[in-house]
């Protein structure tokens, strides 16, 4: 029943949906009879009414203080709907922002320069392209590659692709530094590759946030998505030197921020580490969970906990509240 709301994408656990039903069945049940009745400990039920009360799917009764009653499915589904409704607006307004974007910087080149346009701007359709476009690159002989590669787990197949064009470049005496997510430390296969990388003579440092995947040749070409929520729809090849030089800059100023793969993480003088503080920040900003959790390669329920540990070091009783204090307190700045 739950499930069929994406429920998983807001962190909800099946444990939550089982004791949502049996109390629709029989709404007076207590934690000892709803143990008894599901077989399972009264712990498990109690993580279960938790996360109800969380969903606004159980209140504090009036009646019986210390007790919970249920709220009707009519009410508390409803606004179930409605935030994932929510999410769903949130994420193609983004989509369609990134669209936009693409297309202006498309369209305003191709006014400025209209007989170089297919030199300096070229679209990849499909990832099969972009392969082959990076191959052609990897075997003419860069002398230097950029990377930011905003995702915390990279799939087998995924490091086996790119495993032998590093290689091979590498050994050509290609600089290459990259930067991920610090999340992908957590993520033993992609910090095995990132190890491995850094062992065959690449620079990789991590960092809490990145703004886009991309990759960028000598610094006179860069590989962008043309989505960057779908980055399988493509890719867009850049050659503008004004362009260039622009995502080149961006590149060195995360770079001299973000850590060596190798150290470990530091902590600064308020005891933040780089993701706290991108968590915060985006608090400050007004972001939902599901969007901090995309921007840090987490899930949901990471994001949660962080924001959590945050708000109880802040005293803080809301996420706007977080925001706001850690500003107040000069833990976050520019915002």
């Amino acid at each position: 029943m739950l499930e069929a709301l994406g429920l998983d994408a807001l962190g909800v656990n099946l444990d939550a949906e089982r004791v949502y039903k049996t109390m629709l069945a029989e709404p007076r049940l207590g934690v000892g009879e709803l143990a008894r009745r599901l077989e399972w400990p009264v712990e498990r039920v109690r993580d279960g009414l938790d996360e109800l009360a969380r969903l606004s799917l159980l209140r504090p009764s009036d009646e019986k203080p210390g007790a919970m009653r249920l709220v009707s499915p009519e009410v508390g589904l409803s606004s179930l709907l409605a935030k994932r409704e929510a999410a769903l607006l949130e994420e193609q307004r983004q989509i369609a922002a990134s669209r936009a974007a693409v297309a202006r910087v498309v369209a305003d080149f191709a006014d400025l320069h209209p007989s170089r346009h297919h030199s300096d701007i070229e679209q990849l359709v499909g990832v099969d392209a972009v392969r082959a476009w990076m191959e052609e690159r990897a075997h003419e002989g860069v002398s230097e590659v950029l990377t930011f590669s905003p995702s915390s787990a990279m799939s087998e197949k995924s490091i086996a692709a790119a495993r032998p064009l590093d290689e091979e470049a590498l050994a050509r005496g290609t600089a290459m530094r990259a930067l991920y997510l610090d999340s992908a430390r957590n993520h033993p296969p992609t910090f095995n590759h990132l190890r491995w990388l850094v062992e065959t003579g690449a620079q990789v440092r991590t960092t809490a946030t990145l703004p886009l995947r991309m990759v960028i040749f000598d610094r006179k070409q860069a590989l962008i998505p043309v989505n960057p929520e779908h980055s399988k729809t493509g890719a867009v090849v850049q050659r503008g030197p004004g362009m260039v030089a622009a995502l080149c800059a961006l590149f060195e100023q995360i770079w001299q921020t973000a850590k060596p793969v190798g150290e470990d993480r530091a902590r600064d003088d308020q005891g933040l580490t780089g993701q706290e503080q991108a968590v915060l920040t985006l608090l400050a900003e007004g972001w939902t969970d599901d969007v901090i959790a995309r921007k840090l390669g987490v899930s949901v329920r990471t994001s949660r906990r962080i924001t959590a540990e945050l708000s109880a070091r802040l005293g803080a009783r809301s996420r706007f509240q977080a925001g706001a204090r850690a500003v107040e307190r000069g833990w976050i700045k520019g915002v």
